[in-house]
């Protein structure tokens, strides 16, 4: 593709084009933490520990044994994805157990794997 394929030929603006997307665009702020999320999921260990407790609660033993990685390193990601509320925790005993925070978490990686196995 040619840069000059990616420019407009149209000379001035397309007023309200651009009036209904101003009217309906969020603050930079928004974007930012909209970026943010997504960016967490931009590790594959991470997307693996999700992955897994799309199907069941899983304590840090399970899910080092599962990913065949340390304690610490699995404890690390899942601090990483609590602090974006993607997993929640409860307590058992001395035992954690982590899942998925909501459904919609679920949904984008149904829909991100329907994306990429298109």
């Amino acid at each position: 593709m040619k840069q000059s394929d990616l420019c407009c030929s149209h000379e001035g603006l397309h007023e309200e084009a651009l009036a209904s997307v101003k009217s309906a665009f969020d603050s930079p702020e928004t974007f930012g933490e909209l970026a943010g999320f997504y960016k967490v999921f931009g590790d594959g260990t991470r997307v693996r520990i999700l992955c897994a407790l799309m199907i069941s609660e899983l304590c840090v033993c399970d899910l080092a044994e599962l990913l065949e990685m340390s304690q610490s390193a699995i404890s690390h990601q899942l601090r990483v994805l609590k602090q974006a509320k993607l997993v929640k925790n409860r307590r058992d005993g001395k035992t954690i157990f982590y899942s998925l925070a909501d459904s919609h978490i679920q949904t984008i990686i149904c829909q991100g794997m329907e994306h990429i196995k298109e």
